[in-house]
């Protein structure tokens, strides 16, 4: 199995990929910019020149697994290099997320009033009722409330106004579509466009999660997303 990239979604790090990092030796976990360890981008922020970025960064040869925004990351590298993509995980994420005009009312939000403003929001969307208070949901909440707002809002229009449903056909790569069966974020509609977009994709729903179904969920995610890479074997 080759090396594996992980890049999760906005207002997350590194952190919500401790159950994964903790099963592969081969796994190496990027944050985006402005969030975690990694600094603020230079330049306007985009999903392609978040891929760019990575792609300098990374193996000539690896697979990819991102949540959320990262999962729209890892479809453009798929589309734009794929002699160097084995495999494609994305997870909890669509091609077009949600309407660009509401992204763009929460970046200036955070940038006016601080990313505390939308840790309650993203609460409910990243979990179900039932975890929501958790200690694995507290950390990562806790890590979104003291992240930098700039890092976070730049991020935020980045997915607001990516829309990659042309890269789509271009992904030649086998690619897992992992969902988790409470997430809000990914309606039905949205699913529908990556399965009918990419030509070789499977998709497997996972219980008892919604967003961030890598943290939820760590053991069924874990083992779809090994055995989706292994597969290349």
């Amino acid at each position: 199995m080759s090396a594996v990239a992980l890049l999760g979604g906005l207002g997350t790090t590194t952190r919500i990929w401790t159950a994964q990092l903790e099963a592969t030796s081969d796994a190496l976990a990027f944050d985006l910019p402005g969030h975690g360890a990694e600094p603020p981008a230079g330049d306007a922020v985009t999903i392609a020149a978040i891929g760019a970025s990575l792609l300098d960064r990374l193996p000539e040869r690896f697979s990819f697994c991102g949540v959320s925004m990262g999962g729209m990351v890892g479809m453009w590298i798929a589309a734009n290099a794929p002699d160097r993509v084995e495999r494609l995980v994305v997870a909890c994420t669509g091609a077009k997320l949600g309407r660009r005009e509401d992204y763009d009312a929460r970046a200036a939000l955070v940038r006016s009033e601080g990313v505390g403003v939308v840790v309650e929001a993203a609460r409910d969307r990243w979990f179900t009722p039932s975890f929501r208070e958790s200690p694995e949901a507290r950390i990562v909440l806790d890590e979104l409330a003291t992240m930098s707002p700039e890092g976070y809002a730049a991020c935020c229009e980045a997915v607001g106004a990516a829309d990659l449903r042309d890269d789509l056909p271009r992904i030649p790569v086998p690619v897992l579509a992992i969902f988790g069966d409470e997430d809000t974020v990914t309606p039905p509609a949205v699913r529908d466009e990556l399965a009918s977009g990419i030509h070789d994709v499977r998709a497997v729903r996972i219980a008892g999660a919604a967003h961030l179904a890598c943290v939820e969920q760590p053991e069924a995610f874990t083992a779809a997303v090994l055995d989706h890479l292994r597969r290349a074997a």
